[in-house]
């Protein structure tokens, strides 16, 4: 069964409670985690409940279902038509065929039981791979019907000139119809595109002109429809239409989804910018007017930000075929750069001049923690259950962000894994930039990360962030050669440590700390001390919304795309700080109850001290420490005893290495 987590904001995951419809937990407007989910599961071939915490069995919606790994139908399944049992009412969005009744798995929308969140029931059905085949892998994404957002009508036509009414509450910018008991296409209406045109959903013809809406524009209660085009209005015909809304026009901090266009002006990386005010966490978009292209689907869970080699995972909601990665023409590629604000269309000369749609869903707010556990998890792999897969599931009750993971009895590389960019960076070289994401080690799964088996008989160390509000962040964005520029983020506080890496080249992680201030910088993959520079924080410290870069190439510069990685002091969680040692023994008191459960150190002053690494899966006990060296490949060290535990923090030991007196010393800990 999928573990009962709710998941939020690119791999955030908020606490299971019934929260009143229609109200965030602020009291305001309801939470885009109430409403959307992309979730994404491993087909069972037998019974199982997904559990995506949206309540669709009272009050409605949509669930969209694609095979990740194989040529299968999109299907989709909404509570107006009904459906469940052998008569599940299936469409596919990639064919024109009519509604299909036939067995596929599906068993109906769960309302959920007491402490469980709402989701949808797959059935057995082994003859089936479209949504519940054993061992396929799937991506689902669920509409509940909300004003504002989303709705789902069904209506009968007459061929009649005639308004159809719906409950959308505002005016629809995207409206998609199907024809149920016809071979019909799909007839899309976009505000970007017009009364007088529509579009195929099924197809990957630009935008035609017709009266499909009787050239009339839909308002907060109705649509139109012409007498004489039986796509959407045929004598006697059944018919199901699915409303999005567009916030626009709203307050910022209540908007949850937009509908727009974006005119191609060049082939430069990082000028086709969609504003949004917001970051989203699904994308659907489209190439309109000019040549044939396929409908986009992204989402963040699987990777929004594309991997700068092999694109974006995209799916196509025009074609049944499997999760492309090719980065080839606008397609896969076309959203390169996520942000706090929206997303960049990607660099297509052969593009320059046409126009795309798009709908965009808001990624949750983030919220605070309320225990480290929720956010930071280890994973000790040994020979025990170094091939057991998934890994990471086993030990993280929420997405896993960011994956870093190393071999710790042997000598091997340090890995780190990202989900917004479904991509791997190198820590401990400077040579290589950004690669894919083996299957081995996959974001795939909401509770953790999708991790086959380890090659080697080497155990492996493997340390998990999740992004949350006051904690963690990461941001990709471009580099455009300013001095002064600034990259906005969602941290909600001031980022106290920040490591930023190129990702389509080579380059060094460059460190941001507290400790060491906006006029100096360090590298992670190196011994060296601090260094004044001022082209790479600009000599400005970050605030709680922005951070401030200069034009150097391994922060920011013109044709390069970076990722960043944003951390902060969250009370009993975490601690970013520094020290002076004492050549003694002192506690560095970082305001836990129970201890730290990873702890990071590195002497600025003095040369040839490594980045050092504790965590207590290993062991941060009375005695000898094994210690991690971020900046080598080498294995643990494990004959000295650097630190010791305390209950509010660590204490360091008479050890040059952490503790020499008079030099200082930046850290980062986790309770």
């Amino acid at each position: 069964m999928v573990r009962n987590c709710l998941w939020n904001r690119n791999g955030l995951t908020m606490t299971i409670e019934k929260k009143l419809l229609g109200t965030s937990p602020s009291g305001g407007a309801t939470d885009v985690a109430e409403v959307f989910s992309t979730y994404v599961y491993t087909g069972t071939g037998s019974g199982q409940t997904i559990y995506n915490g949206i309540d669709l069995k009272t009050e409605g919606g949509l669930v969209w279902i694609k095979n990740r790994g194989s040529t299968s139908n999109h299907c989709l399944f909404d509570s107006a038509r009904g459906s469940g049992g052998t008569s599940d009412k299936r469409l596919f969005a990639n064919s024109t065929a009519s509604e299909t009744t036939g067995a596929c798995d599906w068993a109906g929308f769960e309302q959920g039981y007491t402490g469980d969140p709402s989701g949808f029931v797959l059935n057995s059905n082994g003859s089936s791979d479209r949504i519940n085949q054993s061992g396929q892998t799937y991506a689902s994404w669920t509409f509940r019907k909300k004003e504002k957002f989303f709705d789902v009508i069904t209506y009968t036509g007459n061929a009649t000139v005639r308004t159809i009414a719906h409950s959308l509450g505002s005016v629809p910018a995207m409206i998609m119809i199907k024809a149920t008991g016809e071979t019909r296409p799909w007839v899309v209406y976009h505000s970007s595109l017009g009364n007088t045109k529509h579009i195929s959903l099924n197809a990957t013809t630009s935008a035609t002109t017709a009266d499909s809406w009787n050239n009339t524009t839909p308002t907060d209660s109705v649509f139109s429809l012409p007498s004489h085009i039986a796509d959407v209005n045929g004598a006697a015909q059944s018919y199901v239409a699915y409303l999005f809304a567009d916030n626009s026009s709203e307050d910022a901090d209540d908007q949850m989804i937009k509908c727009g266009s974006i005119l191609i002006t060049s082939g430069t990386q990082g000028v086709n910018t969609v504003n949004l005010g917001w970051e989203p966490q699904f994308v659907l978009i489209k190439r309109a007017v000019g040549s044939a292209e396929d409908w986009i689907m992204l989402d963040s869970m699987r990777g929004l930000a594309s991997f700068v080699q092999n694109g974006c995972k995209a799916l196509y909601p025009n074609n049944d075929v499997s999760e492309n990665n090719n980065s080839s023409g606008i397609g896969p590629s076309a959203i390169y750069n996520i942000t706090p604000t929206g997303f960049t269309i990607g660099n297509d000369l052969v593009n320059t001049g046409q126009t795309y749609i798009y709908m965009a869903i808001r990624a949750p707010m983030m919220k605070e923690p309320e225990a480290a556990t929720d956010v930071f998890s280890l994973l000790k792999e040994t020979s025990a259950n170094l091939n057991q897969t998934p890994k990471f599931k086993q030990v993280s009750n929420f997405p896993v962000d960011f994956v870093v993971n190393k071999k710790f009895i042997s000598a091997g590389n340090w890995w780190s894994g990202i989900r917004l960019t479904n991509s791997r960076v190198q820590l401990d070289t400077s040579s290589g930039g950004e690669t894919s994401v083996a299957s081995s080690h996959e974001f795939d799964y909401n509770d953790g990360v999708a991790v086959g088996a380890l090659t080697g008989s080497s155990n492996f160390m493997s340390y998990m962030w999740k992004r949350a509000k006051g904690y963690f962040d990461i941001v990709t964005y471009s580099g455009n050669s300013t001095s002064g520029r600034t990259v906005a983020h969602s941290l909600g506080v001031t980022p106290e440590m920040m490591w930023v890496r190129r990702r389509n080249g080579s380059g060094e992680f460059k460190v941001y700390h507290s400790g060491v201030g906006p006029t100096k910088y360090m590298v992670l993959n190196s011994t060296d001390t601090q260094t004044t520079f001022q082209h790479i924080w600009n000599n400005t410290a970050p605030t709680s919304t922005v951070f401030t870069l200069g034009n150097d190439s391994g922060v920011n510069t013109n044709s390069n795309t970076y990722v960043a990685f944003l951390f902060a002091t969250l009370d009993g969680i975490s601690k970013v700080g520094s020290f002076v040692g004492n050549g003694s023994i002192q506690t560095i008191d970082c305001g836990f109850s129970a201890g730290a459960r990873f702890v990071f150190i590195k002497n600025i002053q003095a040369s040839n001290h490594s980045w050092f690494l504790f965590d207590s899966a290993r062991g941060i006990v009375s005695g000898n420490d094994p210690y991690l060296q971020v900046d080598k490949t080498i294995e643990q060290t494990s004959n000295i005893d650097p630190i010791d535990p305390h209950n509010s923090g660590f204490i360091v030991n008479n050890n040059s290495q952490v503790n020499t007196y008079n030099q200082t010393y930046i850290f980062y800990a986790i309770a």
